[in-house]
């Protein structure tokens, strides 16, 4: 049983006017998300009898969604969740049920299902760094934000691992298409409350979020948020060698399973993962840190590579579900951190940029990684792949902890003025 020190600080961060209400219908859209990767896998595998085709379909899926990702964030800063969300849920929405409609008999044109896959990746809406939004601008505490960060990121991470249940289930008792058509009502619906919710349309809080007021000298250029000391390269950094990192696992967990002849041992040790990650960052949250943010970054991000090393010396699988329990522990406090860091460089009306490019980032470092093992796993030894899947994430952690410690000045001193207008 959880003790009260435990969940009180997690309560606190809902008690926030609506704050409850919003989380809730956040996760409703960001459900979809969960759900929708294995449903179209199995559906567009049905169909075409090929799991070549399914694997360019998720792939343009996920290619075309990290790649616009930047503008779609930049459109919701400049003119408000409330404005850009509803069109752009409807518009995915009705893409993915046109590829729900068109996976549902046999005989589906290829052709078809990349131009649906590619177009729905593009039009996918930014739910989670709009969300990661609202909580900066709900709980201005920074020690309660970062306990909201620790939830969002935990309860996201449930979601990604309840649905491919949900998704197995559709595909066991009904037909998997239906998983792609219940994805395009979880993440309209969703949206939609959530874009006309008290939160998102209040006229204080988008006052707030997408200010275009400059702080003397100009607002820092998109080009400027890399620099050393920016405040963003650091943590776009650490999270593409997570993503590498992570993916990498991913296959060498089911290549390590399958050589000692247990291949569905895979889906234990991924669970064992998930489930102390979920620890981890509900930890996370919940104890008060005095390191500081960069430093937390490098200490959990050379932790979760270091780990990754272990985890190539497991002399069984018993061991190795140990190690990736282990390794878990660091996953969401890392990302977490990343996350906060990236917010507080944020200069005003550039917050869902920010959380889109960690985000996408780690996206995009996660499909690195997989192809990239994939192409050594076949040409050197299991221990020296985990090594590479390794030093994927050592390597930024060393930079970010060689690097030079800069105040991002244009971002302070922007949110400073807008702070002290609002007062």
């Amino acid at each position: 049983m959880l003790s009260r020190s435990f969940v009180e600080p997690y309560a606190a961060v809902l008690r926030p006017p609506h704050a409850a209400r919003t989380f809730g219908l956040a996760l409703v859209g960001r459900s979809s998300y969960g759900v929708v990767f294995l449903s179209l896998v199995l559906a567009v595998t049905r169909v075409t009898g090929s799991y070549a085709t399914a694997g360019i379909v998720l792939a343009l899926f996920g290619l075309a969604s990290s790649l616009p990702s930047g503008f779609r964030a930049r459109l919701i800063d400049r003119y408000g969740a409330h404005a850009v969300l509803p069109p752009m849920a409807v518009l995915y929405a009705l893409l993915l049920a046109g590829l729900a409609a068109v996976t549902w008999p046999s005989g589906a044109p290829r052709v078809l299902l990349f131009i649906l896959a590619a177009a729905c990746g593009a039009c996918a809406p930014p739910l989670g760094p709009v969300m990661r939004t609202l909580w900066a601008v709900m709980i201005p505490d920074q020690d309660l934000l970062r306990r909201a960060y620790s939830l969002d990121t935990v309860a996201e991470e449930l979601l990604f691992a309840t649905g491919p249940l949900v998704a197995g289930l559709f595909a066991a008792y009904a037909n998997p298409a239906l998983g792609v058509a219940v994805s395009a009502g979880l993440v309209l619906a969703g949206s939609l409350a959530l874009a006309s919710g008290p939160v998102v349309s209040s006229p204080v809080v988008r006052d707030r979020v997408h200010r275009k007021k400059e702080p003397a000298g100009g607002a820092p250029s998109r080009s400027s948020w890399f620099r050393d000391g920016s405040g963003l390269r650091h943590p776009v950094l650490v999270s593409a060698g997570m993503g590498m990192c992570l993916g990498a696992m991913g296959i060498l967990v089911v290549t390590f399973t399958g050589s000692h002849h247990h291949l569905a041992a895979a889906g234990q040790v991924d669970a064992a993962m998930a489930v102390s990650s979920a620890a981890g960052g509900l930890a996370y949250g919940a104890f008060r840190w005095r390191l500081s943010g960069r430093a937390r970054l490098v200490a959990f991000a050379a932790g979760l590579g270091l780990c990754v090393a272990l985890a190539g010396q497991s002399p069984g699988i018993g061991v190795l579900a140990a190690v990736a329990a282990l390794t878990g522990l660091f996953v969401s406090p890392t990302l977490i951190t990343a996350y906060l860091i990236a917010n507080e460089a944020a200069a005003p009306g550039t917050r869902t940029q920010v959380s889109t490019w960690v985000n996408t980032a780690f996206n995009l470092g996660n499909s690195a990684g997989t192809a990239g093992i994939g192409l050594l796993v076949t040409r050197l030894p299991l221990p020296a792949c985990f090594a590479v899947a390794a030093g994927a994430l050592l390597l930024p952690a060393l930079t970010v902890a060689a690097g030079r410690r800069k105040r991002p000045v244009l971002a302070a001193s922007a949110e400073r003025d807008a702070e002290r207008d609002l007062r």
